[in-house]
């Protein structure tokens, strides 16, 4: 039979071994779920990233989870599903295809809104194709054969099946309310899409006359331009200062319109006057104490924030010119008394950075309530989401408990259309899958729904639903488990399980496997406006995608933040290229090994029988880790296993058979080689996909790619706990001799002599029969083991579990050479302390350089006196 050839080239290059490796395996479509009925289904689908721009660090490690999980699965046997698709992100997605109008001196207007929709779509197209290179660029396993999107056909199938049978049910409705509204982009804004700051501004304190002209009572508000929608003042009812008034009228200033004092519980008396304006048109507290009395809302400004014809002789102002004009007014007639600086939580638009208006408008809502009481009962059930960390199921459930209802329309043209259809003449609304027979009598709602009401439904719109005869809905829902960022619990994951309950009756996933926010070195959450952003792409250009996956996959535990450093992804790269050169030595040791040829049957050492006991614990311990989500912790374990165990040891006592003269242990030796070599392989394969597939095609294999290679099974019969324990005893003695050379710079070229004191005869025989590698790897010019042991009086010695070490100096050292050096070095350190220590008496320096650098300072002079005394111990006991 022919030598098969083994060889990898001599420089570990990414970019060499990622180019084409992902067309390889998307062309032998390994990622692609069969429907093979043998196979029990595991299912992914992916949180849909938005079609707006780049993919940042926050996705990477977010795919990389699931991808590990996909391919985990995929090897043990599962028919994978891992969905991909994107969101059509309404809001956002408008607002970049709208500025890039601007730039061309156009408005959406000047296109009317079926061309603008033509030229969203073009947008779409460009970043989804961005999207799916970068997906590649990290070598994610997904079935592009079912690739969705939120405004495909299918999907908006689904959301309109949502929508007309929720409003059947009477749990959508179309009301007046108080919504967050973005007059840049005059559109109503969910919750999520605000964004808070602390902005510096102001209480300003006022007197309302009392209409029978017996005094006045004292609010303050911070927005002093919405007064003039002011209905009530309200104050709490059992309050003493007020409770005469209540009943009575104070006249509004300014407007001069008469508005009732109110008494209602939601005031707090303790807070300044006790007495609180109502703005029921611009304040969603005050719009609920106006329906408590059954008070006006006066609107007074706006949808692109000017003041309206509400707003008297301000009307057509801005909103903050309007602020700044009413003040004037207000100090000059004497009602506004005190302006009292105030630094508060103000809401943004996340798109536009505009301050966000609380606004009465007529919007569509989804009645929450029904829905958030069947999410919570399900939590009470064995059958209920599980949460990981299950901490977060108490972030869920307090969301849920105090759930307000959803405004689900948007004033955009990208997205889906409501379909609600009003009539002409009567005003009548008609709400179905489908427009009206006579459409010609009716208008189409000018509105689109939420982008979150879409995503809602992504775990069963993409499996086919509403068709519940679709094979893929049948077989791959509820998805296995979905990984998200903790800060869309309330967003995402709440609204998909209450959707999924009320449509399909089940869970949409199992689990949801919560991880944290990609964070920068200092903890700072990466953004624009600091500028320490990362982009995945440009580390992926530099250290490749293996080195950046496992960082992101095991630099972190569940739920909590990931500090991102480059100088770990380095560090992560130095692994790969640890695994390289290793895998590059096995193979040049295979001399042509088969995978038929592979025996493991032979005469064993003891570090063959170690390093296959190791590797049958690392299986065990890293396939339990997997199924509860303790990447950081499998990351720990293939580190230590594979660049200590494996490569630190076994290769290196490898060394000894392949390069000696017996044939036999040279058969055995390349075949442990290979079974480690390509097991190991297997359990990194999820975290380093692009590496380990290259390896393994030059390894001794059966199958086609690593991608639907076997998981790594635990062989019983190859595990020896004496081996394991005769091993770590070598390691210690080996270790310890070589903490004594390092300590008196003696190479490890120099022969020395070695006693090795044994607690017992079971450990003098343990040691003996290993003495072979003992005489090689703690180079002895002679090596006494024994029970009883006469040390020399000039020796260096070690304690290790079950034996004592002693290396007589002479011969180990010049000890008079060894004593000069020490002195000199001791010169040095005094020299270094007294430098520090006059640093640091210094009151000049002290009180003017940073803390951090004192602290320096002191970290230093600790550092440097430790040594010096150490090297002075050291001087005393060589010339004892």
């Amino acid at each position: 039979m022919d030598k098969i050839q083994q060889s990898l080239p001599t420089k570990y290059d990414p970019k060499a071994i990622e180019a084409n490796r992902y067309d390889y395996w998307l062309k032998g479509k390994f990622f692609e779920a069969t429907g093979a009925p043998e196979k029990k289904p595991y299912t992914i689908v992916i949180p849909p990233p938005n079609v707006t721009g780049k993919l940042h660090l926050g996705h990477a490690w977010d795919t990389t989870l699931q991808d590990i999980l996909t391919r985990i699965k995929r090897m043990q046997g599962y028919d994978v599903l891992w969905l991909p698709g994107m969101d059509h992100a309404g809001i956002a997605t408008q607002a970049k295809v709208e500025g890039k109008l601007r730039e061309e001196g156009k408005s959406r207007y000047d296109l009317g809104r079926e061309k603008f929709v033509e030229e969203t779509w073009k947008w779409k197209e460009e970043y989804a194709s961005h999207i799916r290179e970068q997906w590649s660029k990290l070598g994610l396993g997904l079935d592009y054969s079912r690739e969705r999107f939120t405004l495909d056909e299918g999907l908006s199938k689904a959301v309109r099946e949502v929508f007309v049978s929720l409003y059947k049910k009477g749990l959508i409705y179309r009301g007046e309310y108080i919504i967050n509204w973005d007059p840049a982009t005059k559109t109503a804004l969910s919750d999520i899409e605000v964004i808070h700051q602390d902005v510096q501004g102001a209480f300003y304190h006022m007197r309302y006359p009392l209409a029978d002209g017996s005094g006045h009572i004292e609010i303050a508000t911070t927005r002093p331009e919405t007064m003039l929608g002011d209905t009530a003042i309200a104050v709490h009812p059992e309050d003493e200062r007020y409770k005469h008034l209540i009943g009575k009228k104070a006249i509004l200033p300014i407007v001069g319109r008469e508005i009732e004092i109110v008494g209602d519980d939601y005031v707090d008396m303790e807070f300044g006057s006790g007495a609180v304006k109502i703005t029921p048109a611009h304040d969603p507290n005050d719009f609920e104490i106006g329906n408590r009395h059954n008070l006006e809302r006066v609107l007074v400004m706006n949808e692109d924030g000017t003041m309206n014809a509400n707003a008297c002789e301000y009307q057509g102002m801005d909103r903050f010119d309007c602020r700044i004009k009413i003040v004037k007014d207000l100090q000059a007639s004497g009602v506004l008394f005190k302006i009292e600086e105030h630094m508060h939580s103000v809401g943004h638009s996340e798109r536009s950075g505009a301050v966000v208006e609380p606004y009465l408008s007529t919007q569509w809502f989804v009645k929450m309530q029904p829905l958030a009481d069947k999410a919570i009962e399900l939590q009470a059930n064995v059958e209920k989401v599980q949460f990981v960390p299950d901490r977060f199921e108490k972030t869920y459930l307090r969301w849920m408990e105090n759930i307000r209802d959803w405004c689900i329309s948007r004033q955009l043209w990208w997205g889906h259309r409501i379909p609600a259809w009003y009539h002409k003449e009567t005003g009548e609304v008609f709400v179905d899958h489908e427009p009206p027979a006579d459409i010609e009598n009716w208008t189409q709602d000018n509105d689109v729904l939420d982008t979150w009401f879409s995503s809602a439904l992504w775990p069963f719109s993409t499996m086919g639903w509403p068709n519940e005869e679709a094979a893929d809905y049948k077989r791959h829902y509820p998805a296995d488990v979905l990984v998200t960022g903790y800060d869309i619990i309330f967003f995402w994951v709440s609204r998909m399980i209450f959707q999924g309950l009320e449509f399909t009756g089940k869970r949409p996933f199992n689990d949801v496997l919560i991880h944290g926010l990609v964070r920068d070195a200092q903890g700072q959450k990466m953004s624009k406006s600091l500028g320490n952003g990362v982009d995945p792409m440009d580390v992926i250009a530099k250290y490749g995608a293996d080195s950046l996956r496992y960082f992101l996959s095991t630099g972190s535990s569940p739920g909590q933040d990931l500090r991102f450093s480059i100088e770990k992804v380095e560090a992560t790269w130095n692994f790969a290229n640890k695994i390289w050169n290793a895998s590059r030595f096995a193979l040049m040791n295979m001399d042509g090994l088969s995978f038929e040829e592979i025996d493991l049957t032979g005469e064993k050492s003891v570090a063959d029988k170690w390093i296959l006991t190791r590797l049958n614990e690392t299986i065990e311990n890293v396939s339990k880790l997997v199924d509860k989500y303790e990447f950081g912790e499998v990351g720990r374990l293939l580190y230590n296993f594979i660049w200590d165990d494996f490569c630190d040891w076994y290769i290196e006592m490898a060394k000894l058979p392949l390069y000696g003269d017996n044939e036999s242990a040279k058969k055995t030796t390349r075949s442990i080689l290979a079974y480690v070599l390509d097991n190991t392989m297997r359990l990194l394969h999820p975290f380093m996909p692009f590496i380990t597939e290259e390896i393994w095609k030059n390894l001794p294999h059966e199958g086609e790619s690593i991608t639907i290679a076997k998981w790594p099974n635990v062989r019983e019969e190859l595990s020896d706990m004496q081996a394991a324990s005769d091993m770590r005893l070598l390691v210690d003695v080996i270790r310890s001799v070589r903490n004594i050379r390092a300590e008196v710079n003696t190479p490890m070229s120099k022969q020395i002599k070695l006693q090795i004191k044994a607690k017992d005869e079971q450990v003098l025989e343990q040691l003996e029969s290993n003495r072979s590698y003992l005489e090689r790897f703690c180079n002895t010019s002679e090596l006494t083991i024994a029970t009883s042991i006469q040390t020399s009086e000039k020796s260096m010695s070690a304690v290790i579990t079950g034996a004592e070490l002693s290396l007589p100096l002479e011969g180990l050292i010049n000890i008079d050479e060894e004593i000069n050096r020490l002195n000199k070095e001791l010169e040095k350190l005094d020299k270094e302390v007294a430098r520090v220590q006059k640093k640091l008496s210094n009151e000049g320096f002290v009180k003017k350089a940073p803390v951090n650098v004192i602290e320096e300072e002191r970290l230093k002079e600790q550092d440097y006196i430790e040594k010096r005394n150490a090297v002075r111990v050291r001087i005393e006991e060589l010339k004892v």
